[in-house]
C-alpha cells in the first residue's frame, strides 16, 4: 500500500494554499467572518457534460476522515497517507485536541495550523512527537506559550517555522529556537516578543534564507545579530515603524539579500546608501516612507532591481531621473506619487518592464506616448489619472498587456473603442468610466477576459448582451447600474465559470435567482440594494448553488 500510494514530498499536492498555512481561511477579523465556513468544504468544478470523478486515494481520505472516532492510532499508516489526513481534517476544520492525539509519532512532514482555533500549549506535545521528520510549522494566531514553543526544539529538522501574531510569546521563548540550526524560513509578524534583546536568538540560525519581522515594533537595535547570516535571501520588516537608517547600515553586509520590504518603516532617503551595497537585491519595497526627491539619487546604483515600490511617497519627476538607468526593472509602482507626463520620460528605456502602477498621479494622455514603446508590459493601471479618450490611442501597440485598469469617470465608450487590438486582455477594470450600452460591443474583441467590471450606471440590459458572449469570465461586476433588470440574470446564465457576481444598486428582483442555476462554480453573489431577500439567496445556494459562499444581503 505505501508503495503505490505514497508520493515523495517534492510531488504532494498542495490544496488551496496549505503550504503557506491555513491562516487565510480561518480569519479572525470581522470582515473574514464569513471564511469560518466559507472554505470548509472544497470547491467541486463544475464542468458541462464532464463528470468529476475523484480518485481512489481522495475517496479513502474521505472515508477515514467520516469515521474518525473508529480509529486510536494512525502511526501504521505511510507517514503521507497521515498527512493527508490530518490535512483533510483541518481543511475540513474537524480537526480538534482529542483527534490530533491519533497522530502522535506518524512522522507528520508539515502541521499548518495558522489561524486555527483552539490551538495551545496542550497540542504542542503530540507536534514535537513528530521528532526529526517535522519540516514545517505554523501555529499563527495560537494561544502557544513559551512553554509550548520550548517542546520544538526537539524537532531537529525544522525548515520552516510560523508564529505570526502570536501573543503569549516573549524572548524566553525565542531562545528556544536558537538551536534550531536547520531553519531555512521564520515568521513572527506582529509580535511583542521580538525585541532588539530578543532578536539574539536568530544570530545562530546560520541556513536562515527568510526572515519576516512585518509589524514588530520593538526591533530596532536588533540588526546587529543578524548581520552574519550569510545565507538570507529575504527579510520584511514592513510597518515596523520603530526602524531607523542606522538599523539598515547594520544588514548593509548581506550580499545574497534579494528582497527587502521597508513599507511603511520611518526611514529617509538616507538609508539607500546602505541598501545600495545589497549587490544582489532584485525586490525592493519602500512605499509608504514619506521619502522625498533628497538622495533619490541613490537609486541608480541598485542596477539588479527587478520590482521597484515607491508608492505613496512624496516623489516628482525628479526622482524618476534616477531610475532610467535600472534596465532590469520588471515592475515599477509610483501609486500616489507627484508624477506627471514629463517624469515618464525616463521610463522609455526600461523596456523589460511587465507591470506599471501609475494610479492616482497627475499624469495625463501626453505621458501616455513614452509608454508606447514598452512593448512587454502586462499590468497597466491608469486609475484616477487624468487620461482621457484621445490618449488611449497610444496604448494600442502594447499587445502585450493582460490587465488593465481604466478607473477614471473621463473614460467614455470612444476610449474603449481605441483597444481593440489589445486581444490579449485578461483583466479590465472600467468600474468607474462612463461606459454605456454602445460601449460594450467593443468588449467582444476580448474573448479571453476573466475579469470585468463595469460600474459607471450606464448600462442596460441591452448592453449585458454582449457581456454573455465573454466564457471565460471568473468576475463580473455590473453593480451601480441601476437600470439592469432580471433579464441581465438570464443573459449572464451561460457564464458558466463565473465564481464572482456583483449586481448591486439594481432592479434585480427575487423572481430572477432562478437564471442563476446553471452557475455551479459561484462563490460570491452580492446583490445589495436590491429587490432581493436572504432567504431567496439561500434557498438558491442549498438547492443549486453548492459553492456559494459568500452572499450580500446575508
Amino acid at each position: 500500500m505505501g508503495g503505490v500510494c505514497s508520493r515523495k514530498r517534492d510531488q504532494q499536492v498542495v490544496e488551496d494554499g496549505m503550504r503557506r498555512g491555513v491562516s487565510g481561511r480561518y480569519g479572525k477579523s470581522g470582515s473574514s467572518k464569513w471564511l469560518l465556513t466559507s472554505f470548509s468544504r472544497p470547491m467541486v468544478v463544475h464542468q458541462p457534460g464532464l463528470a468529476n470523478c475523484p480518485s481512489l486515494m481522495e475517496l479513502c481520505i474521505h472515508k477515514i476522515c467520516e469515521d474518525i472516532n473508529q480509529y486510536s492510532s494512525f502511526t501504521m499508516l505511510p507517514k503521507d497517507i497521515s498527512q493527508q489526513i490530518f490535512n483533510k481534517l483541518v481543511l475540513s476544520h474537524l480537526l480538534t485536541d482529542v483527534f490530533l492525539q491519533k497522530f502522535r509519532d506518524c512522522a507528520l512532514e508539515d502541521v499548518w495550523l495558522g489561524e486555527y482555533p483552539g490551538v495551545q500549549d496542550s497540542w504542542m506535545d503530540v507536534i514535537s512527537s513528530q521528532g526529526t521528520s517535522l519540516l514545517s510549522v505554523d501555529l499563527s494566531g495560537s494561544d502557544v506559550t513559551d512553554i509550548g514553543l520550548g517542546l520544538l526544539k526537539e524537532c531537529s529538522s525544522l525548515q520552516a517555522l510560523t508564529f505570526n501574531h502570536c501573543e503569549n510569546i516573549s524572548e524566553i521563548g525565542l531562545k528556544h529556537i536558537s538551536g534550531l540550526t536547520n531553519l531555512t524560513s521564520l515568521s513572527f509578524k506582529k509580535s511583542a516578543a521580538i525585541t532588539a534583546e530578543g532578536m539574539c536568538a536568530f544570530s545562530s540560525l546560520i541556513n536562515l534564507e527568510k526572515l519576516d519581522l512585518e509589524r514588530c515594533t520593538g526591533i530596532h537595535g536588533g540588526f546587529v545579530h543578524i548581520k552574519g547570516l550569510s545565507k538570507l535571501e529575504s527579510l520584511n520588516i514592513r510597518c515596523c515603524k520603530c526602524i531607523t537608517d542606522l538599523d539598515l547600515k547594520a544588514i548593509s553586509g548581506l550580499h545574497k539579500l534579494v528582497m527587502l520590504n521597508l513599507e511603511g518603516c520611518n526611514v529617509t532617503a538616507g538609508c539607500l546608501d546602505s541598501i545600495s551595497a545589497l549587490v544582489a537585491l532584485a525586490f525592493l519595497n519602500v512605499g509608504r516612507c514619506g521619502l522625498t526627491d533628497d538622495g533619490c539619487d541613490k537609486f541608480s546604483g541598485l542596477e539588479s532591481l527587478k520590482v521597484l515600490n515607491l508608492a505613496f511617497n512624496n516623489i516628482t519627476d525628479a526622482c524618476l531621473v534616477h531610475l532610467k538607468g535600472l534596465t532590469n526593472l520588471e515592475s515599477l509602482n509610483l501609486d500616489s506619487c507627484k508624477i506627471g507626463d514629463e517624469g515618464l520620460a525616463n521610463l522609455t528605456g526600461l523596456s523589460l518592464l511587465k507591470s506599471l502602477e501609475l494610479s492616482d498621479t497627475e499624469v495625463g494622455s501626453s505621458g501616455l506616448r513614452h509608454l508606447s514603446g514598452l512593448t512587454h508590459l502586462e499590468t497597466l493601471n491608469l486609475s484616477f489619472t487624468l487620461v482621457t479618450d484621445s490618449g488611449l490611442k497610444k496604448l494600442s501597440g502594447l499587445t502585450a498587456l493582460k490587465s488593465l485598469n481604466l478607473d477614471a469617470r473621463q473614460i467614455t465608450d470612444a476610449g474603449l473603442s481605441a483597444l481593440t487590438s489589445l486581444t490579449g486582455l485578461v483583466h479590465l477594470d472600467l468600474f468607474g468610466a462612463r461606459i454605456s450600452d454602445t460601449g460594450t460591443n467593443y468588449l467582444r474583441c476580448f474573448k479571453n477576459l476573466q475579469s470585468l467590471e463595469i460600474c459607471g450606471g450606464g448600462l442596460t440590459d441591452a448592453g449585458v448582451k454582449n457581456i454573455k458572449d465573454l466564457p471565460s469570465l471568473t468576475l463580473l461586476n455590473l453593480s451601480q447600474n441601476c437600470n439592469l433588470t432580471n433579464k441581465s440574470l438570464e443573459l449572464i446564465s451561460g457564464l458558466n465559470a463565473l465564481v464572482s457576481l456583483n449586481v448591486s444598486n439594481s432592479n434585480i428582483t427575487n423572481d430572477g435567482l432562478p437564471y442563476l442555476k446553471p452557475l455551479k462554480n459561484l462563490r460570491s453573489l452580492s446583490l445589495e440594494s436590491c429587490k432581493v431577500t436572504a432567504a431567496e439567496i439561500k434557498k438558491l445556494q442549498s438547492t443549486a448553488l453548492p459553492n456559494l459562499v459568500s452572499f450580500r444581503p446575508e
